[in-house]
């Protein structure tokens, strides 16, 4: 292990930020890989390169074409791999100070700098947790929690993630919290001049996502914090679909708090994280005894944390070899096969430029998203958000643009990832046309 490892697994939480100074701004972070060094014994001998293509999976072998990445992605082979010591040799409780504690120790140091390096922070200000929703719990009842405000404002959007929603739910109806949901515009965008008319002395919080798990549109984050912070609130930001897939950069951004999903980027389920910036004051999620800056207590998980590491080592190694214009041409191969075919019957839901390269929603007129699904055979997909399949309602976030509801009853959400290939966009496109023009 480089010393500069042994040194990191020494430090306090904190101390990190001295010994790791945040990336660049513009969220380019050439240097994660260069800084994570330490990382590498961890990650083992393959996954040390920056970029190329991934191993073949094969959990996606022999079955139809995958196009539900939103949904979730696929374990990487590298990710399994560079856990799995710590499941099996390096057991050891990383609080403790005998020897089988030292290597989950410098391994949860290097994977919390992996994890902050991938969005220019610092390796202090990350914090691991069990799941983006626990992310989300702790950035909000936290912030209000820890507020110590009588009255605490809460501001958020009508299209997040339950996890948000629900939260504020939760917070109107046991802490006496006072929330605000603001409405999108037909791109599924929050306008600046709402959030600004919206906040008041009593906020606390504004929460707003990054990139929408339906339609993959990008809001305007940088803005919208400036706007929050004008006000003395705090601003979170539920980056879930948009971390790996794009270029981002908590001190561009403006954020005070990040949610990071694992699973999302190819690590496995169980595995998350919350950017929480220095200074920044939150209640605890889980008490006990003290770990992770004493805002989640709880033996940490060490092969999780490694899974999470990996994973964001590997995501800053496939932004820097350009993965997402590959991704949005196939995207965008995929669409134009799709409205060549079926001409006059296929709208974008969503903005065409302002969204994540992975993502397609469309609606097909005439059809049933989830009846062209189940006509289609050979793709996986989803008819709106995986929270909502099997519920054939139109999605809220849709019908909160505006959509009627038949055109949001035909939406499919086809989201691209890592092992798409062109072969499989050919595929998708044939199935989906020759299911569609049956109907």
């Amino acid at each position: 292990m480089p010393e500069s490892a042994r040194s990191a697994a020494k430090m306090r939480p904190h101390d990190a930020f001295a010994a790791s100074d945040k990336a660049p701004a513009g969220g380019k972070s050439p240097e994660p890989l260069d800084v994570l060094a330490q990382g590498e014994r961890t990650l083992g001998p393959d996954v040390k390169g920056r970029g190329g293509d991934p191993p073949p999976h094969p959990g996606l072998a022999g079955g139809p074409v995958y196009l539900d990445y939103n949904a979730t992605t696929p374990v990487d082979p590298r990710v399994a791999e560079a856990m799995l010591p710590y499941l099996t040799v390096f057991f050891g409780n990383p609080s403790s100070s005998h020897p089988f504690s030292q290597e989950p120790r410098q391994a949860l140091a290097a994977a919390r700098a992996q994890v902050a390096g991938l969005i220019g922070a610092r390796p202090g200000e990350i914090v691991f947790t069990g799941s983006g929703s626990e992310a989300d719990l702790l950035a909000l009842r936290g912030a209000v929690l820890a507020s110590g405000r009588p009255h605490p404002h809460v501001i958020t959007q009508v299209t997040e993630h339950p996890a948000v929603l629900e939260t504020c739910r939760a917070l109107e109806r046991l802490h006496g919290a006072r929330v605000t949901v603001l409405p999108v515009d037909g791109h599924g965008l929050v306008e600046s001049a709402a959030l600004d008319a919206a906040l008041c002395k009593d906020t606390v919080l504004v929460s707003v996502m990054a990139a929408n798990n339906e339609t993959g549109v990008l809001q305007p984050i940088t803005e919208l914090a400036s706007l929050t912070h004008a006000r003395g609130a705090l601003f979170h930001c539920d980056a879930a679909q948009a971390v790996g897939r794009i270029r981002l950069d908590v001190g561009d951004l403006g954020v005070d708090l990040l949610t990071i999903v694992g699973h999302k980027v190819y690590a496995p389920k169980g595995a998350a994280a919350l950017f929480v910036r220095d200074g920044v004051r939150l209640e605890p999620v889980v008490y006990g005894g003290g770990q992770e800056h004493g805002l989640r207590a709880g033996t940490e998980n060490a092969a999780l944390a490694v899974a999470l590491g990996t994973a964001a080592r590997l995501a800053a190694a496939d932004l820097a070899a350009g993965a997402p214009a590959r991704i949005a041409a196939l995207r965008d191969d995929l669409h134009e096969r799709l409205t060549d075919s079926l001409p006059g019957r296929v709208r974008l839901n969503g903005p065409e430029k302002n969204r994540l390269p992975n993502t397609l929603n469309i609606s097909v007129e005439g059809v049933l998203g989830h009846e062209l699904l189940a006509a289609a055979g050979q793709i996986a997909a989803s008819t709106g958000s995986a929270c909502h399949s099997g519920n054939h309602t139109p999605s809220p976030v849709l019908t909160a643009m505006g959509l009627a509801e038949a055109r949001a009853l035909g939406a499919l959400r086809l989201s691209l990832g890592r092992w798409t290939t062109a072969e499989d966009i050919e595929t998708a496109a044939a199935a989906l046309i020759r299911a569609a023009s049956a109907q």
